[in-house]
Formats: C-alpha cells, structure tokens, sequence
C-alpha cells in the first residue's frame, strides 16, 4: 500500500474490531463518520440509513450543498460530475457507494466512475466503494478485503 491517507484510513478504521451495523456497507459508513469526525453528511434516496446515522451521531447535519461524505446506493458520471460541478465536493469530501457488485451495471458504473480524471483515490471493499478527489495524491486504486 502506497498511501498513508490510505494506510491509515484502512488499518486505524477498517480493521478497528468495532462493528457498528450489521450490514457491512453501513458498517463502513459509520466506522469512516466516527474516524473522520465528518459533520456534514449527504445520503441519497435512503430514509432508513438517514434516521440510523442522526441516531448514531445527534450532531451530524444532513447538508445538500457542502459534503464532508456522500453516501449513495448508486452513483453514476452524471450524478458524481453534478455534484461535483456544484462545489458540494470539498478536497477531503469522501463518497460512498453501496453495494457496487450487487448487479452487472452497477459494477459498470463503478469502474466508469473511478477512470475519471478528478477522482484520485478509489477503494474497492466489494460490499461498497469509496471514492475521493485528494488532489495532493497521485491517483491509485486499492482492493481491500473488509
């Protein structure tokens, strides 16, 4: 492994033995929320993960418009390039896509997704993937076993 962003994000959150949810993609979401201490959150379409993460974490603010993390079922070019474009995507902005092996298109997506220029980091932990625009990192992609 390469990076220390990534490094450190795996083996001090990832591999920390605390299990927050059963289902592993919300897992890794709240696992990333507690080790990065993100205060604004967007979740897309998903109003049970919403009520879970503002049970978990009172303060969070479920803000549209700057995103410290986005957590999405589905995300495709047009949907990242949006959001992107938009400035709600700061440096150190994560996004969060759940389940990218569920089906044949989403995994589709998810490869056309993380060949884009502005992505530079992209983890595949199959369960979810997790995408980020650090402009300070060479571009990498990583297969983490969760």
């Amino acid at each position: 492994m390469h990076s220390p962003f990534v490094f450190q994000y795996v083996t001090q959150c990832l591999y920390s033995k605390k299990k927050l949810h059963q289902n592993k993609s919300i897992n890794v979401l709240l696992k990333t929320m507690s080790y990065f201490g993100f205060e604004r959150v967007g979740i897309k379409n998903n109003d049970e993960v919403m009520e879970l993460v503002e049970q978990t974490f009172p303060h969070i603010q479920f803000d549209e418009n700057r995103l410290d993390l986005f957590f999405v079922d589905e995300m495709d070019i047009p949907l990242f390039q949006e959001i992107h474009s938009e400035g709600k995507l700061h440096n150190d902005s994560l996004v969060l896509v759940n389940s990218i092996y569920d089906n044949k298109e989403k995994l589709e997506k998810w490869n056309r997704l993380i060949v884009l220029p502005e992505i530079t980091v992209s983890i595949d932990m199959y369960h979810c993937g997790l995408i980020s625009i650090r402009r300070e990192q060479v571009k990498e992609h990583f297969t983490i076993r969760i």
